[in-house]
Parts: structure tokens; C-alpha cells; sequence
């Protein structure tokens, strides 16, 4: 069943781009867009899947995001803005955005947040992921960025198997049809769940969730 789409954004540019890739997609079906809060509280929000919208702006962002879930009760939302603080990524993840964007992220990352946002993954643009870990000047508890119980997906279970079987990201990639920096991205949102921060830890999980065997590496050859 294709994924019912919102998209809410104040800047025409980043809304008639989003359009295209939505509409060329037949997984994707747009049932509403809107640049302003009163039209998007115009739409009918039944059986929305996922609600995209700019998280930062002042009219159309998260001072309308009760509303939103008011009137999209069924959606996850995803957050095409320019580089959130860890702040903002905190209040947005305790308000209900599932997941967080650049504009300037590529399609095929897009696309990808999409599907993964809809079966209620969280999915982080790489660079903000990165300002989330690094930055130390503001305060985000553990709690309110990991996802309750570390839920891992099947693509992220098998972008663990094949890390953990030695593949570099470009040979992820190649194998899984994906462009090298969704990989990275995937890899780096995994290592956040499982708080690694290195191959070792992320193999280590996957010997221990039975993702691979200890065997594949005493028989492997490598």
C-alpha cells in the first residue's frame, strides 16, 4: 500500500522539490501540501502515513506541531529544516517528530526517510546526527534520543550483518542498491541506537543478537 503523504513547508523551492520526488515515486502518494499552518489545518488528515514539514520555521513549525498531530492523529512526522541544535532535536523528538533532515540531503536519503519515518523508525540525516553527538554545549538526555528498547529494522539488521562481515560502506551500497552516504547515514543512526561508536561494538552486536555466527569468523578465511 503506497505511503500517504503531508508536506507543510514555507519555502517553495524545497516544497516543489519534495513534490517531484513524492510524485515520482509510485510507493509515495501525496494527499495534501500546504506552505502555510491554516491550509495545512485545512486538509483532511485521515490515514495519513507520514506529515513532512519545516520543524524551524516560526508559523509553520514546531509551534503548530499539536496541532498537526491533532489533525494527522495516524502520521509520523519528519522535519526538512536547516541544521537543528541539539536542543531543538531534544524538544522535537519529545513533541513527537519521529525524524530529522537537511534540505540539502540527497534523494535517495529522502526517499529513505520516508519509508523508515512511516514504519516509525527514526532516521537522522547524517550531519545532524553528527551536531547531535558531538556538540556538548546543551544537554540531550540518552533517553529522549534513543528509540525505547534499541528497535532495530530489517535494513538496518542487514546493513549490521554485512558490516559485521567485513563489506565497506561502498560495498554496502553496491550490494543493497543504495548510495554510499545512505549507507553511512544507516551506519551512523545504528551506532547511535546501540551507543558504539566503532565496527568492533557494532559486530559485537551482532554476535551477540545472532545476526552472524562467531563461526563465519573462525571459518571465513579472512
Amino acid at each position: 500500500m503506497a505511503i500517504r503523504i503531508i508536506l507543510i513547508h514555507n519555502h517553495f523551492l524545497v516544497r516543489s522539490g519534495l513534490k517531484n520526488l513524492i510524485s515520482a515515486n509510485p510507493e509515495f502518494v501525496l494527499a495534501g501540501e500546504a506552505s502555510t499552518a491554516g491550509e495545512a489545518l485545512s486538509i483532511q488528515g485521515k490515514n495519513t502515513d507520514v506529515v513532512i514539514f519545516n520543524f524551524k520555521d516560526l508559523e509553520t513549525g514546531i509551534v503548530n506541531l499539536p496541532r498537526y498531530i491533532a489533525q494527522f492523529p495516524d502520521a509520523k512526522f519528519l522535519s526538512i529544516s536547516y541544521m537543528p541544535s541539539r536542543f531543538e532535536v531534544s524538544e522535537g523528538l519529545s513533541k513527537g517528530v519521529t525524524s530529522f533532515l537537511l534540505p540539502d540531503c540527497d534523494a535517495e536519503e529522502i526517499t529513505e526517510s520516508i519509508i523508515s519515518t512511516a514504519a516509525g523508525e527514526q532516521f537522522f540525516c547524517g550531519k545532524i546526527l553528527s551536531q547531535v553527538m558531538q556538540s556538548q554545549d546543551e544537554a540531550l538526555p540518552a533517553s529522549e534520543f534513543v528509540c525505547a528498547g534499541i528497535k532495530i529494522s530489517p535494513r538496518e539488521s542487514e546493513i549490521i550483518r554485512l558490516v559485521a562481515e567485513g563489506l565497506t560502506n561502498k560495498e554496502i551500497a553496491d550490494r543493497l542498491f543504495l548510495s554510499t552516504h545512505t549507507v553511512t547515514t544507516h551506519r551512523k543512526n545504528i551506532m547511535a541506537k546501540l551507543g558504539v561508536n566503532n565496527t568492533a561494538g557494532l559486530v559485537l552486536f551482532a554476535i551477540r543478537n545472532s545476526i552472524v555466527t562467531p563461526n563465519h569468523f573462525l571459518f571465513s578465511g579472512n
